[in-house]
Order: C-alpha cells, then sequence, then structure tokens
C-alpha cells in the first residue's frame, strides 16, 4: 500500500495555510487512528498461550513482539520482529507463508495434505514403458521420470546407482529440447539399455543411434507423465504413491523408503 502524502491531500504551500494544516493533521491522524484500531491488542487471557506456543514451536529463538486481532474472527496476528504469522486464539495452530502448521508437535499440516492428494496409485503405472533396474532382493521400489538433458537427473541419478535392494522403474522423459527425444531414443532402442542410460547420465557418452525400425514409445510417455502431473525432473514416486521432487540425497531416500508402508 502507498505512504499518504501528506503535501498531496494537504496542498500546504505556506505557513499561511497553517490552520488548514492543522485541520489536515487531524483528519490523516484520524485515518491512522481507524487503521491501528484494526490492529488492536488481544486480551492477556489470549495473549499469553498463543505466545507461549508460538515461542515453545520457535525453540526460543524468536520473541513475539505483540499478539493482535485481525478481521477474522478466532484468528490473531502474531508479530516477530518485522515478520508476520497467524494462529487461532488457543494457539494450537499457526499459518506461516500459506502453511498451516501444528504448533505443538511442529507438523506441517499444509505439506501432509499436499502429499496426501499428490500421491498416486504406483501399481497402475505402465511398467513396460519403463528400464527396470533390479538390485540386490528389489524388494524396495521406486520409479522415477528422467530427462537425458537435466542436470539434476544426472546427479539424482548417481545416488539411485548407489542403492541396495531395490527395483527401479525409470521412465525416459524427454521434454526439456528437442535433442532429449533423439537421446531418449537411443538408449531405449540399446542392446543394454540400463547401460545406454547410465552411461549417458553419469559419463555423457552418447547412445548409438538407433535403428530405423525401433520404436520409443515417446508420446505415450509424455502422456503418461503429463497426467501424473510431472512438470518437472527428477520426479519419483514411491511404493506408496507419494511423490518426490527434486534430486532426493541418498540418506533422505533411505529414510523414506524405511517409512513407506
Amino acid at each position: 500500500m502507498s505512504r499518504l502524502n501528506l503535501s498531496e491531500i494537504c496542498q500546504i504551500k505556506n505557513v499561511k495555510l497553517l490552520a488548514g494544516g492543522i485541520f489536515c493533521w487531524i483528519f490523516v491522524v484520524g485515518l491512522w487512528s481507524q487503521s491501528l484500531q484494526a490492529q488492536e491488542r488481544v486480551s492477556p487471557a489470549i495473549e499469553s498461550p498463543v505466545k507461549i506456543a508460538v515461542e515453545s514451536w520457535l525453540k526460543g529463538r524468536f520473541k513475539v513482539d505483540s499478539v493482535n486481532r485481525t478481521v477474522m474472527p478466532g484468528i490473531v496476528e502474531v508479530r516477530l520482529g518485522t515478520d508476520l504469522i497467524y494462529a487461532d486464539e488457543k494457539g494450537q495452530f499457526a499459518i506461516v507463508e500459506g502453511q498451516m502448521v501444528n504448533l505443538k508437535t511442529g507438523e506441517n499440516l499444509t505439506a501432509a495434505r499436499l502429499e496426501e492428494i499428490n500421491k498416486i496409485d504406483f501399481a497402475k503405472l505402465p511398467k513396460d514403458l519403463a528400464l527396470k533396474t533390479v538390485r540386490g532382493n528389489g524388494k524396495r521400489t521406486l520409479a522415477v521420470f528422467e530427462d537425458p538433458y537435466c542436470s539434476f537427473c544426472r546427479t539424482y541419478r548417481k545416488t539411485l546407482t548407489e542403492l541396495n535392494n531395490v527395483t527401479i522403474y525409470t521412465y525416459f522423459y524427454p521434454t526439456l529440447r528437442a535433442e532429449s527425444e533423439t537421446v531418449s531414443r537411443n538408449a531405449w532402442c540399446a542392446k543394454n539399455r540400463e547401460e545406454a542410460w547410465n552411461d549417458w547420465m553419469l559419463f555423457g557418452k552418447e547412445p548409438p543411434k538407433a535403428s530405423a525400425d525401433c520404436r520409443f514409445p515417446s508420446a505415450k510417455i509424455v502422456e503418461l507423465g503429463r497426467s501424473l502431473g510431472v512438470s518437472g525432473t527428477p520426479t519419483s514416486f514411491l511404493a506408496d504413491g507419494r511423490r518426490l521432487t527434486g534430486a532426493i540425497s541418498r540418506d533422505r531416500l533411505e529414510q523414506l523408503f524405511a517409512d513407506t508402508k
């Protein structure tokens, strides 16, 4: 919101307009007072539990400066220096940068909900459209969409090659550039798909040119990715349907596998 410009409101051009100027100041102060009324401090009975809950959630790293009313019943404004968050009057939940947080447990309720609605039915993935890699007992399962020109995919591919006891379904997802289609097709049509894909992703070694009669199901894979909401690579899916975006670290993957039901 733009600042009030007193000279424009009052149009004070010289000291002869002192009386008009005083009237204008009274008018402006009236506007400010109306604005401040919307930031009325809450009662100590509300402020205390909210303040304790927020500061406890932040583990004492920040102090609450004030707890004020908002135009929304039951929701209060919590000021932390120059930052604002919103909480319920009982100090149980807070909204931080659009995310709802349980102040007692620290759980990001918005993230948990998004995780739930972004799940897929892993069993329905068309596995014939993917490169299947099995290591060890293959009990832990992951599907991943990768583009051959995605730098994060290359980092992630190195991590994936270090995993044991996994089955990985890799979908060659050629969406970044025109050459993605060519490299994906050549790797798909290679005598050893896994070797061809890993050589390209890890070492930049181009796969041999595919024969003219080899069919790479590019359109089906792209359609599949779009139907699943894959808007960037790498995007992975765990066996329970949870979606993972970006190059996940090995430690994080191991933790996620352990949590997968």
